[in-house]
């Protein structure tokens, strides 16, 4: 399945509801929503060590909504996600973008960079008719609204858009997000950035609906670990508990993201375990487990290289390391390398200092050359001394 040709005109009512209030325990940076990291990396300039990260001021939150409300009634919205989108990304940009279906704006198309495929686990999510290829993108936006994106460059060729006459708006949970657009929503200490999305939604006075909550649903799960990892907090089960509340089924949409997969993926997955490598001395002794996957890989079990982005469950597992990390091949020479945690090492480091970002937890970046010696500078980065939250500049 791909993107529908075409940008997504919608009649619908152009009434305008008032914003609603924002909800104690999102927006700024309340105490029930703790970030699932305390390194300096994971926190703005300024702020001091052991405190929570800094989320949205309040000015910030104003500036969005108002660049929503000073849309002309023929006003042109694109939305966009980061290349290859997994849940996080499709699920926040969707379901905003049913929302501001619901507050009428009409000329509106939601896009990614690359091609124009959706990840078949995320093929029945409410909305997608509103995406277009990015070659059929909206040049001149009169408002541009992006989706968990760390960085420009993770928007391609999409990228550009953010320089057009039109407002740009990011909305990212990324800790390595420095702010790219005219208005930065960004929020180290959100779950994902579905939360940021929620929160603006409501500002703006869109009530949540099936579909919407269907699809911010989705985003919550997918950057929760299926609300398993250290990122789940009270304020995370209540904004499900909200979601829920409109009707949608959690093992229905839970069977269909986490426990549906071809089985040449299987037979795929256990190839590239198969070739999984254990290195107890490596990250300063607390270990490191690693594998990768190639394109011949893919085409000879004749899958798509989405199937991939749930290999990094089961080598995580691994209880002799720490550290895990799989590295995809996306071209000659060049590989999608993802890092996870158990808590021990930062990864969010070693992502950045390679030219990536992330979380302390979860991180990832493009590595290029040869398998070993991308695994060889993750090496070097994992074992870098950390003196009192910063790196060692001895290195």
């Amino acid at each position: 399945m791909t993107a529908p040709s075409g940008g997504a005109m919608t009649e619908v009512d152009p009434t305008v509801t008032p914003p609603g209030p924002a909800r104690a325990g999102v927006g700024g940076s309340p105490p029930d929503r703790l970030a699932s990291s305390d390194s300096a990396l994971d926190r703005p300039a300024g702020a001091s060590p052991g405190s929570a990260p800094v989320g949205p001021a309040e000015a910030d939150w104003v500036a969005a909504v108002a660049a929503v409300r000073r849309l002309p009634p023929d006003g042109r919205v694109l939305l966009i996600c980061h290349v290859n989108p997994d849940g996080d990304a499709l699920g926040s940009m969707l379901g905003f973008g049913l929302g501001l279906r619901r507050l009428g704006v009409g000329r509106l198309q939601a896009t990614f960079p690359g091609p124009p495929e959706v990840p078949e686990p995320f093929r029945g999510l409410p909305g997608l008719e509103l995406l277009v290829p990015a070659t059929e993108a909206d040049p001149e936006p009169d408002l541009v609204i992006c989706f968990d994106a760390a960085s420009e460059s993770r928007l391609g060729e999409l990228a550009d858009r953010l320089t057009g006459a039109g407002t740009a708006l990011v909305l990212d949970h990324h800790a390595s997000n420095a702010g790219f657009g005219d208005v930065n929503l960004v929020d180290p200490g959100a779950a994902a950035t579905s939360v940021v999305a929620e929160e603006l939604l409501a500002r703006l006075g869109v009530p949540l609906d099936a579909g919407i909550a269907e699809c911010l649903y989705v985003a919550l799960s997918t950057d929760t670990g299926s609300f398993r990892f250290d990122a789940t907090t009270v304020a995370v089960h209540e904004m499900a508990a909200r979601l829920l509340a409109t009707g949608i089924r959690p093992g229905e949409i839970s069977r269909r993201i986490f426990d549906n997969r071809p089985f040449g993926a299987v037979r795929l997955f256990g190839e590239v375990l198969g070739r999984a490598r254990l290195e107890p001395a490596a990250a300063a002794g607390n270990g490191l487990v690693w594998t990768y996957a190639t394109l011949d890989d893919l085409a000879r079990h004749d899958q798509q290289p989405y199937v991939l982005e749930a290999l990094i469950d089961p080598v995580r597992c691994t209880a002799e390391a720490d550290v895990s990390c799989v590295v995809k091949q996306t071209g000659p020479a060049e590989w999608a390398v993802s890092l996870r945690s158990k808590g021990a090492i930062d990864v969010s480091r070693v992502a950045v200092a390679l030219g990536g970002g992330g979380h302390r937890l979860a991180a990832g970046f493009t590595g290029r050359g040869t398998v070993d010696e991308v695994i060889a500078r993750i090496r070097t980065e994992l074992d870098v001394p950390v003196v009192e939250g910063r790196i060692d500049q001895q290195r």
